[in-house]
């Protein structure tokens, strides 16, 4: 089953409850002769009782999400003028482990979500 992806502008800062989380870069990786969308980011967690804690999936630091293979790239716009790519999430547990694999060498991440 295939979803879509909206595209975030990258390097602004996203206003979320809690704080603000910021993508910082956006690439395709190739596995197993398909193409996948992976996206780099950090959160920051404002708050009044504490101050400049970093935040990702509960866990803190950067972190890298992968949305899954690429149908369709940035094939529509949103409302917003965003573009919008149509992905298939990655289901088998050996390809996550590969790729993740894959963001932990060339981009020295750890922490990473798939859809």
């Amino acid at each position: 089953m295939t979803r879509e992806y909206v595209h975030q502008e990258l390097n602004k800062e996203l206003a979320v409850p809690a704080g603000y989380y910021i993508l910082f870069k956006e690439s395709k990786l190739q596995y197993n002769g398909r193409e996948v969308l992976c996206v780099n980011g950090v959160g920051m967690l404002e708050c009044s009782a504490c101050t400049g804690f970093n935040i990702v999936a509960g866990r803190g630091g950067e972190y890298a999400l992968v949305p899954g293979y690429i149908v369709s790239w940035k094939y529509k716009q949103n409302e917003a003028g965003l573009p919008i790519s149509e992905v298939e999430p990655i289901d088998d547990e050996k390809a996550k482990q590969a790729v993740a694999a894959t963001i932990r060498e060339t981009e020295s991440i750890q922490n990473i979500e798939f859809w």
